[in-house]
Order: C-alpha cells, then sequence, then structure tokens
C-alpha cells in the first residue's frame, strides 16, 4: 500500500515536511508498539515532528552512503548498523570501481558510521525492534540506495511491520523500495528528480548539534 496527499510545493523546509507526513500516519497516533526512526542527518528534523505530533518514541537508524569516488553525490551502494551493506551493481559497473576502492569507501564510512552512533547515542542502548511497528524517517529518496539499507537492517530484527516515509522520492526509489515494506507514505513523487534539495524551498545541511539537540528532547519527554 502507498499512501499520498497533498503537500505544498516547493515543501518550505524539513519542519514543515514533518508536520505535513504526520498527518498522513494517524492510524499510529499513540501506539504502544509503533516507534519512529530517522535516518540521520537530514531524517531526523522530519522525524523528530512525526514522533511528536503523534506521541511516538523516535530513535535513530545510523545508514551511510557508499558515493562514487569523485562524484561523492552519486551512491554506489550503503551501509547500515548491523553490518548491512547494500551495492548498486549498474553504478559499481558503469563507474568501474574496483574491489579494493569499494572496500577503501566502505571502511571509511563504517567509520563515520561508529563516530556518529558514539556522537548522537552516547551509551544510550540500540531500540528493540522485534514486534514493533517501525516508522522508518528519511527527508527524501533519490537512488533509494541508503533507505535499502535501512530497511535490511530493520528486517534482520524481526519487526511486525515497516513503513517507509519520505516528504518526496524519485519514481525508481519508490519501484524498488515498495516491494521490501508493508507499506510507502510519500506524498510528492515527481516523474524526474535529479536532487532532492530541489523540492525544497530551504534545505540546509542538518548538523551534529541539530541532531544531538532534538535526540536530547525527544529522550527526556
Amino acid at each position: 500500500m502507498m499512501r499520498k496527499a497533498q503537500i505544498e510545493v516547493p515543501i518550505p523546509d524539513r519542519v514543515a515536511a514533518g508536520k505535513t507526513l504526520a498527518g498522513l500516519l494517524e492510524a499510529y497516533r499513540n501506539q504502544p508498539d509503533a516507534i519512529v526512526l530517522a535516518l540521520p542527518r537530514g531524517g531526523v528534523p522530519v522525524a523528530w515532528e512525526i514522533a511528536r505530533e503523534l506521541g511516538l518514541p523516535l530513535d535513530l537508524m545510523l545508514v551511510r552512503k557508499l558515493g562514487m569516488p569523485g562524484h561523492e553525490e552519486y551512491a554506489m551502494g550503503a551501509i547500515a548498523s548491523g553490518g548491512v551493506r547494500v551495492l548498486n551493481q549498474e553504478a559499481l559497473g558503469f563507474g568501474r570501481v574496483s574491489e579494493s576502492t569499494l572496500e577503501a569507501v566502505t571502511a571509511r564510512e563504517r567509520r563515520e558510521l561508529e563516530r556518529r552512533d558514539r556522537l548522537y547515542r552516547g551509551e544510550r542502548p540500540q531500540p528493540e525492534l522485534r514486534d514493533r511497528q517501525v516508522l522508518l524517517v528519511d527527508d527524501g529518496l533519490a537512488t533509494g540506495s541508503t533507505m535499502r539499507a535501512a530497511v535490511q537492517a530493520v528486517r534482520q530484527q524481526a519487526p511486525a511491520r515497516i513503513v517507509l516515509i519520505a516528504p518526496v522520492a524519485s519514481t525508481e526509489a519508490i519501484a524498488s523500495l515498495r516491494p521490501l515494506v508493508d507499506e510507502v507514505v510519500c506524498p510528492l513523487v515527481p516523474d524526474w528528480l535529479s536532487s532532492i534539495g530541489e523540492w525544497y524551498r530551504h534545505f540546509g545541511q542538518t548538523s551534529d548539534e541539530e541532531v544531538q539537540e532534538l535526540l536530547r528532547e525527544a529522550w527526556s519527554r
């Protein structure tokens, strides 16, 4: 099932995106087995609004894109917590990426994933996802590689349900991800998408400090 509705275009910012998405997720309001998982960093402000509006706990699903050397904005794959790695074979073939280069990029991004885990989570334990309804949130999906890694990482923990949530996504990303989840909530799927930022009015980089502040507030509730 894919749920769509009207959204202001361009999207004003991530906060506005979260508020719009929360309105599409009323069925999960105050559900005791539901949890919102954000993909840092950009997904955190979006997910924070959803969690706040619906009275749900907020946590993280750490994912790192494996950027193509020389064209880092283009994903040749992604990694996620739990040792998950997803590869875009088409991109690897097109870019003629060697195994040694792929492993070097993976190792570098794994170190960054671990750094962010320590920075954001500290001593806080990972959330228990077994038999829970997991609302997996990002601020947009271009290739879908990072979300695919996140879905695989969540699926390993045997949740009851996975809901993929984003304000905007490419048709290719939605097509590839829809079979992997129980529900897709994405109000904006344009025929052509070259970058996520072009669909936002304000799309500045989310800082580590902003992520930490939002998590502190969410975890103190």
